[in-house]
């Protein structure tokens, strides 16, 4: 929202400086956003008298002026039409910046004449597009006096910006009602005038024409017909203003509906009434392939269930939109029918929305309007259209009612401290809800206030709260603060939230990427990692590929992998942490670390030959991920039942007993043929919430290190088993034969072949005991030795190889 200062003290009578008013605008929520000196910008710009003009000797369409800048007299070389003796413009000195041209004017020759300076159009001004000839200035301008100030052009011009609820504030009234009740001067009488006396009958009436219980589209519409008027060009006060805010004037009945609608807040349209046919105008739902050709020169195919405004020749408006050019006032225009309606926010913002249209009779109908400016709104537009343009208005045309929107608020005498921290007496609540326009009475030492017509924001009791607020300012609300219930905050977070965000620190410290991908997918590559049910497809969905809710976060990262393939970056690690679905209930979302890594498993490097990554470089990943987030990863189980989107025999299942915690191993080639993935991939998804909570304990403490002062002792074994035997297993059984003593056992080697039976494999392990109490004698050594082999033999049938 723009608006110059003189604008505004049309309204606020006030002796405060800018300064003061751009701040108390940003302190009542209406933030200023930017305030322009258009003053400085044409500081260079003077008034010049032309001593002198005569032919350019070398060119027909050239004048030489000789001009009187007030401090010197120079030459000017000049193209204009109308430059002649005794004549007053605006000078441009050389090396003046052209806002019209965004040139620096340089001296120069032109046609073997020296030219220093320029006498400047509206065009070259960027004033207006004309550009026939040169601005004329009055004969009693004083030379080298500024031109800015001359002609009114000195005026900061404020922009504001306005939150949706704030629609009263969209017409430069609304503006200073709120700086009145700040204190930032005093709000002037709304001149609304006498009502137009009518000199005859409209010719034209409105109708309503909607369906049973639609006709909020349009509650309501007024109608003035005038005849005998000259639509010539809108005064210069009110072409400075439009120009200051960034509109074009056309004409002095379309600058009036303009000027109205940025003054007031009150939105009106014009329609040559010679261009109408037949004697009414109807409000109504637009047809099916109805089409107009509106304002913007563009021509819009109409839906059906959009608000129009129709004659019985076809659609003439586009309801609070925008109006049609057939029907738009021109200046032989000298019959008009003007239009004041109110329509519904929300079909007006849907119907701008699917046409694509923005215009500022939209921005405010779709905020809402004041209904009563239906009636005062015409009786405005017709003094400045008598005054202006001459001629006569008829009756007014209504159709509909005027909306009920007065509703009564209660605010407690103690609700502005309560909530909002200021101790403020009743006294001065009134005062500041009266001089916002509310009217206010006690009861029962409350205060009931009746909204104005122009505030249908306000509905409840904090709304009278926060009226009160900002203008009394939020600055007075005194600083307070915050009482500590302990010595240290509590924890916020959740087990389970802190749980991602150790999942994602342990996978970026191992050199995995984190991605964040979209939570749906195509619904084929979907069913390549199990498909989801009917109830997981979108109704709506933003993209075709984008159709189905994931079911494993997998998916995404093989199609990002395979786009980065495809782009020459084979060789990479993935990684998200979010969620999956099963179904379409609370247990069936399932928050998942999942990872992928494709390529080889590090650059070619000259010590070392590169190798493919595979389902061991997932199973670390995921180990240790499970390890920070605190599963017991000692006990888990290894299983050989993935799913068939991993390969059948290069990958498993982590389990605490029956949970699955993780999955893991190389993505089947079927699955990575079909997504455009080439090379390998391998790839894990953690299920976060699948892991136990930890035990509860005496304290919150953590338990006592106790490091051992004895020296470690290693054993190596290597036991014969069936090839069918887990080596999980084995490990499992050495590290149950004595806890106390066994502090790791780690698999060093697998054999099959020459030395060891057919379907037998030799496993290796490496013990490591660690004594706490004493050194630990050979026959201690020998005695846990014996243990392992008994308990490897016993639950996997192992023998110690020879």
């Amino acid at each position: 929202m723009k608006f110059t200062l003189s604008w505004l003290k049309d309204h606020l009578e006030t002796d405060a400086s800018l300064g003061e008013i751009t701040d108390a605008l940003t302190a009542l929520g209406l933030e200023v956003e930017g305030v322009h000196d258009p003053a400085k910008d044409l500081a260079a710009f003077t008034v010049g008298y032309v001593v002198e003009a005569k032919k350019h000797p070398n060119a027909d369409k050239l004048s030489l002026c000789i001009v009187d800048t007030g401090t010197e007299k120079v030459q000017v070389v000049c193209g204009a039409p109308n430059a002649r003796t005794g004549m007053k413009g605006v000078f441009a000195p050389a090396g003046t910046y052209i806002p019209g041209t965004g040139l620096d004017l340089k001296k120069g020759v032109i046609r073997g004449e020296e030219s220093n300076g320029m006498l400047c159009s509206e065009r070259e001004m960027g004033l207006s597009d004309e550009h026939q000839g040169i601005i004329e200035l009055p004969e009693d301008a004083p030379v080298g006096a500024p031109f800015a100030k001359i002609m009114g052009l000195d005026d900061p011009v404020i922009e504001i910006g306005i939150t949706p609820n704030r629609g009263d504030c969209l017409g430069v009234r609304g503006i200073a009602r709120d700086l009145a009740a700040a204190g930032i001067g005093t709000l002037k009488d709304f001149a609304t005038a006498e009502p137009v006396p009518p000199a005859f009958e409209s010719p034209i009436q409105w109708r309503r024409e909607f369906p049973k219980g639609q006709d909020d589209a349009c509650p309501m519409v007024v109608g003035r017909y005038f005849r005998n008027l000259t639509n010539g060009p809108s005064p210069a006060w009110m072409q400075h203003r439009l120009l200051a805010i960034g509109l074009r004037p056309i004409s002095a009945l379309v600058d009036i509906t303009n000027y109205v609608t940025f003054d007031l807040g009150r939105p009106l349209h014009v329609f040559d009434a010679a261009k109408l046919e037949g004697g009414t105008l109807t409000m109504r739902f637009a047809k099916t392939g109805e089409t107009i050709l509106a304002l913007d020169g563009k021509e819009y195919e109409l839906e059906e269930g959009m608000t129009c405004i129709a004659d019985a020749r076809g659609v003439h408006g586009i309801a609070g939109v925008m109006g049609g050019e057939v029907t738009g006032c021109t200046a032989e225009t000298t019959e008009m029918f003007l239009e004041v309606a109110l329509f519904d926010p929300i079909r007006t913002a849907a119907t701008g929305r699917r046409l694509g249209i923005e215009s500022d009779a939209r921005y405010r109908f779709e905020r809402t309007v004041d209904p009563e400016s239906a009636l005062w709104g015409a009786e405005v537009a017709a003094h400045l259209v008598l005054d202006i343009c001459g001629g006569e208005a008829s009756d007014l045309s209504i159709a509909g009612e005027m909306p009920d929107t007065a509703r009564e608020v209660t605010l407690r005498a103690d609700r502005v401290k309560t909530l909002g921290g200021v101790d403020l007496p009743v006294k001065a609540q009134r005062q500041i809800l009266e001089a916002l326009g509310f009217a206010t009475k006690e009861s029962k030492g409350a205060i009931v206030a009746t909204t104005p017509s122009w505030r249908p924001d306000i509905t409840i009791e904090p709304c009278l709260v926060e009226e009160v607020l900002r203008v009394k300012g939020f600055d007075a609300i005194p600083a307070v603060p915050l009482e500590r219930e302990s010595d240290l905050p509590e924890q916020i977070l959740t087990l389970g939230q802190r749980r991602e965000s150790f999942a994602r620190r342990v996978l970026a410290g191992r050199g995995l990427l984190e991605a964040v991908t979209w939570s749906f997918m195509a619904e084929d590559q979907a069913a390549l990692f199990g498909g989801v049910p009917a109830q997981l497809h979108l109704e709506n969905p933003i993209s075709a590929d984008l159709a189905v809710m994931r079911p494993s976060i997998l998916a995404n990262l093989v199609a990002a992998a395979a786009r980065n393939t495809d782009r020459g970056y084979p060789d990479l690690g993935l990684f998200e942490v979010g969620p999956a679905w099963r179904d379409d209930t609370p247990e069936g979302e399932d928050i998942v670390a999942a990872g992928l890594r494709a390529g080889n498993s590090g650059p070619r490097h000259w010590a070392a030959a590169s190798r493919a990554v595979d389902a061991f470089d997932a199973k670390a990943d995921a180990l240790a991920v499970l390890a920070a987030c605190g599963a017991p990863v000692d006990n888990l189980q290894v299983t050989r039942d993935a799913p068939d989107w991993y390969h059948p025999g290069r990958s498993g299942t982590l389990r605490l007993g029956p949970n699955v915690l993780a999955r893991f191993g190389e993505i089947h080639p079927r699955v990575l043929r079909a997504m455009g993935m080439k090379g390998p991939a391998a790839g894990f998804e953690i299920f976060l919430h699948h892991i136990p909570q930890p035990r509860a304990k005496g304290g919150k403490t953590r338990a006592l290190l106790r490091p051992s002062p004895f020296q470690p002792v290693g054993r190596d074994f290597a036991f014969v088993v069936d090839a069918e035997v887990p080596a999980e297993a084995l490990i499992r059984a050495a590290r149950g034969a004595d806890k106390t003593l066994i502090s790791e056992v780690s698999l060093f080697d697998v054999y099959e072949g020459e030395g060891v039976a057919e379907g037998k494999k030799s496993v290796a392990v490496a013990i490591t005991l660690q004594p706490r109490e004493k050194t630990l004698t050979d026959e201690e050594i020998e005695r846990v030795s014996a243990a392992v082999i008994a308990a490897v033999e016993k639950q996997t049938g192992g023998v110690l190889r020879a």
